[in-house]
């Protein structure tokens, strides 16, 4: 059965590289039909070979003690060029500047991280969230690029096979609050957060233990053209993460401390990221053909 999905999706994505070919056209892009996600991808560079959207609709992050939840919709965007002998191809950033979105999420507890039990009256829940989760005591973490897109990787034989990596993600995760500002960070450019997320069973070190991914479920749309993937599950529980640096403004030096106890350990093993995803991907040439027949 997996061999068998595998055949399949290797057939899909090479149909997707013989998409017809375009020539250049007008500067301004008129892209039709479902066409239209891949506005932002660098199609008439010669160097990407296939546009990719990536929406992360749920999952999670825990970082150490925390567990936030993904519950706004985070968008990876762009291209990625042909895949070098280590099977990964470069990323090409949007041609908008926002390659991964900035979607804040709830941090459940806010700054104190009092979070009710599972089995907890209802009453209960809601008094928590009302006084915690409020303008003033609510904590937002928000997951940004901590690199140029440029070291963003993605294996495309690897998303579709669910094994080893399919997509190394560099980032960072900032939380924002009245009390610690907007420059609160975990990870930042010099000393990002490095994903390595993969739709197959990871490996962590203890005390985690191996998750499973999933390719998901293929649909061509656009008659061939367009690969899209339903239930795409990306994971990694192997990851480290920094300290966080920033917190409290001037008063970095006090608040820092108290954020990095609260966090607990964050070292390999005590760290999740699970990301549902919907991914598109279209060859580089069906998109430009699709502008092209759009003038």
């Amino acid at each position: 059965m997996q061999k068998h999905r595998t055949r399949v999706v290797c057939m899909a994505l090479m149909a997707l590289a013989l998409a017809a070919l375009g020539l250049a056209g007008s500067a301004q892009a008129k892209l039709t039909g479902e066409f239209t996600r891949f506005g932002n991808c660098e199609y008439k560079n010669l160097t990407v070979k296939k546009c990719i959207v990536s929406t992360t609709e749920s999952g999670e992050v825990v970082l150490g003690n925390k567990k936030v939840p993904i519950e706004k919709p985070v968008v990876l965007q762009g291209g990625y060029g042909k895949a070098g002998e280590n099977g990964f191809g470069q990323f090409f950033g949007a041609t908008n500047g926002i390659t991964l979105s900035k979607a804040p999420q709830n941090v459940p507890g806010g700054l104190l991280g009092i979070v009710p039990e599972a089995s907890s009256p209802a009453l209960v829940k809601a008094l928590i969230k009302f006084f915690l989760e409020n303008k003033l005591t609510g904590v937002n973490s928000t997951l940004e690029l901590a690199k140029p897109a440029s070291e963003i990787w993605v294996s495309e034989n690897n998303l579709a096979g669910e094994a080893e990596v399919a997509l190394k993600l560099p980032v960072q995760i900032r939380l924002e609050n009245p009390f610690l500002g907007k420059n609160c960070l975990v990870g930042s450019s010099t000393s990002p957060i490095k994903w390595e997320l993969t739709t197959g069973t990871t490996a962590p070190p203890a005390p985690n233990t191996p998750i499973k991914g999933s390719s998901g479920f293929f649909e061509i749309l656009e008659e061939g053209t367009i690969l899209r993937s339903k239930g795409a599950k990306l994971v990694d529980n192997s990851w480290s993460a920094p300290k966080a640096t920033g917190c409290g403004g001037i008063l970095s030096f006090l608040v820092s401390p108290i954020i990095n106890s609260q966090l607990g350990t964050t070292t390999a093993g005590h760290n999740t990221a699970i990301l549902n995803n919907t991914v598109y991907i279209a060859s580089r040439f069906a998109v430009n053909e699709n502008n092209e027949l759009n003038p």
